[in-house]
């Protein structure tokens, strides 16, 4: 198959999209300081009466500094989910364009998916979760699907997805390739961002929900080609990002070392909790995670996660989509005690 590393983006973007010529907010058509703004319509009384920027640019000059990419190759959203959502509105034209996701995974694909009308293709990961190309291969030809999901480290199975195969697949497929890295920070391996540049058809979604504590605030972040990032902001609502939204993310940016201890803590308690979990009789197996939480199977995963609910003890019940297995988070060294506590008087009765 011919490799295919260089697309036109504008090919694959829908017609409308193209035409669209988007909304200019007045703080879209001033930029710079001022005494006296009488043009956005806003109260001129109060702390937060005042639009916020649009564009963000003060988290973006932060964010390519350490991630080292321009700031023209950044896209901020309202979570992560405005980035899934956006990409289905910028690429997909409802009722006849295809995405397609590798299951068991993050389930906004299909929700965003069904609220755009768009068909999602599913194909299951093989044993250890990781992606079967020889079932993949049919599907990169063909000119429906327009947008392939990959999440990695995955959830709800923690693992890191092949670095082979997701290259495999930027560089064979003719559409869009979104790698959701939510939990990266908590993984050994490297984040994608590195290949922007060398694929205008990659898209990496990340999240202030996770490693930085923010989920509350609903921050997201895509890193993609200049092209892909112009799209975003063409479509995306003028004031997408609150005040109060920003300036957490800002504030968290600008303390990244209590930010990256918090993430050796849940490190720590990630093996600890693991240790705990092993020793258990109703855990019959733990598997490999690069997240900040762990797939458990257990004896029956409906019955320990209602005695868990008893006992106000809240984790996730992922039967539905593994067979027996509850997701944990790794929360606090006092909650993790709580959960082995309880988890220890079931395998004791």
């Amino acid at each position: 198959m011919k490799m295919k590393q260089n697309l036109n983006i504008n090919n694959l973007v829908r017609a409308n999209i193209k035409a669209l010529k988007p909304y200019s907010s007045a703080r879209d058509e001033f930029k710079g300081t001022a005494d006296v703004f009488l043009d956005a319509n806003e109260n001129p009384f109060g702390e937060l009466n005042r639009y916020p920027d649009p564009k963000q640019i003060k988290i973006k000059e932060k964010l390519s500094e350490i991630k080292s990419v321009e700031t023209n190759q950044i896209f901020i959203g309202n979570g992560s989910d405005e980035v899934i959502d956006l990409a289905f509105r910028i690429f997909c034209e409802p009722g006849k364009d295809k995405v397609l996701t590798f299951t068991p995974t993050y389930g906004m694909y299909d929700v965003s998916a069904n609220i755009n009308n768009i068909e999602v293709i599913k194909q299951p990961l093989i044993n250890d979760f990781q992606i079967n190309l020889n079932q993949l291969q049919p599907y990169l030809d063909v000119e429906e699907v327009k947008i392939i999901f990959i999440c990695s480290p995955n959830n709800p199975t923690g693992n890191t997805i092949n670095t082979e195969d997701i290259e495999y697949i930027l560089e064979n497929f003719n559409g869009i390739v979104i790698v959701d890295e939510a939990y990266i920070d908590f993984s050994s391996q490297a984040s994608f961002i590195k290949n922007i540049n060398k694929y205008n058809n990659l898209i990496v979604s990340q999240t202030f929900s996770k490693a930085w504590g923010l989920a509350g605030v609903r921050v997201g972040v895509a890193y993609a080609s200049e092209a892909i990032i112009e799209l975003f902001n063409r479509v995306k609502p003028p004031y997408n990002v609150s005040t109060l939204n920003q300036e957490a993310v800002l504030n968290s940016l600008n303390n990244q070392i209590e930010v990256a201890k918090n993430i050796d803590t849940i490190l720590s308690e990630r093996k600890k909790l693991k240790d705990a979990l092993s020793q258990l009789a109703i855990v019959k197996k733990i598997y490999p995670t690069d997240a900040n939480f762990l797939l458990v199977e257990v004896d029956n995963a409906d019955e320990t996660y209602q005695y868990l609910i008893n006992k106000k003890v809240i984790i996730r019940n992922r039967n539905t989509q593994v067979e027996n297995c509850i997701r944990i988070t790794v929360g606090t060294s006092e909650e993790n005690e709580k959960l082995i506590e309880n988890l220890q008087l079931i395998s004791k009765s």
